[in-house]
């Protein structure tokens, strides 16, 4: 078991390495490797999306021909992962970068393409002048405008800040505070005038029909009054009548009782005093009665007879 751990290989007294047969690989070999996608890219043929750090069994390759202050330059095959169709894109050393070669589109590179474009408008721009010097000094004009242009807007901008520095923003705040308020006092007011203005109207209303049926009950109220006040002054009327004809007929026979000598029994509670009927004005009342009483038969009797 210990000879499976030794690290040294015997090798003869008469080996000799020049005689080993030399393995010959073609120089654009590829080698299969487990790789992440660099950046976003979209399918050209299915339209699937493949998002930057998705891992892919990749094949890789060395670009013949190609190299950057001595460095290689790797081509890498990959395949979408809906439609199988081939991507290649390779490595980019002069921008620390992979750049995309065939297959698919890459996506969110605006930077990148402006970038790209003005180092194009740059290299042409030194191209013109490098054999034509009114070019150049058409160029430095352009240059010299687009300076002045941009250092008065700069000082626009520092004038703008100088102003709005000198703004006191808590002041600003606190004034439209107190306008506010204003306004809702304003809007307060206006709704209670509105209010006392309706109250007002609906007063003025309820009057003439609070004086009408005030006029009414006023004229209602003598009547039924009247009408409560005359039964009762012709019950005392008919009530003193009937004690002036019982007190004249208690009178004579309180008269007759004297004349047989018998003594008065004790008035009764409701009856009048006896000193006041035996008066002669309470005598007359009785006889006056009595004769139209004796006058009315007498005439019955002359009548009947006749």
């Amino acid at each position: 078991m210990s000879e499976r751990k030794v690290l040294n290989k015997y090798y003869p007294p008469d080996f000799d390495p020049s005689k080993i047969p030399k393995l010959k690989l073609p120089k654009d070999r590829q080698y299969v490797v487990r790789l992440m996608a660099p950046f976003n890219m979209r399918c050209k043929t299915c339209g699937e999306y493949i998002y930057k750090g998705k891992k892919f069994n990749a094949r890789k390759e060395t670009v013949q021909n190609e190299a950057y202050l001595g460095l290689p330059i790797f081509r890498f095959y990959i395949k979408c992962t809906r439609c199988l169709a081939e991507i290649t894109f390779k490595t980019d050393p002069e921008n620390t970068d992979y750049s995309m070669e065939h297959g698919a589109t890459r996506n969110f590179q605006a930077e990148k393409l402006l970038e790209e474009e003005e180092k194009r408008v740059q290299k042409e721009r030194e191209d013109e002048e490098l054999n034509n010097p009114m070019k150049v000094l058409e160029n430095r004009t352009k240059d010299s405008k687009l300076e002045m242009e941009v250092l008065e807007n700069l000082q626009e901008l520092k004038d703008l800040n100088q102003r709005q520095a000198h703004v006191d923003f808590e002041a600003m705040l606190r004034q439209h505070h107190l306008a506010e308020q204003e306004r809702r006092r304003r809007e307060r007011e206006e709704d209670e005038r509105e209010t006392a203005a309706l109250l007002e109207e609906a007063r003025r209303r309820r009057l003439p029909e609070d004086s009408d049926s005030d006029d009414d009950s006023a004229s209602a109220r003598p009547r039924r009054a009247a009408s409560l006040q005359v039964p009762k002054a012709t019950k005392k009327a008919e009530s003193r009548g009937s004690r002036t004809q019982l007190a004249g007929l208690v009178v004579v026979k309180k008269a007759k009782m004297e004349a047989d000598g018998t003594s008065s029994p004790a008035p009764a509670p409701g009856a009048p005093d006896s000193g006041k009927t035996a008066g002669p004005a309470a005598q007359t009342p009785g006889a006056s009665s009595l004769s139209q009483l004796g006058a009315y038969g007498d005439s019955e009797d002359s009548e009947g007879s006749s």
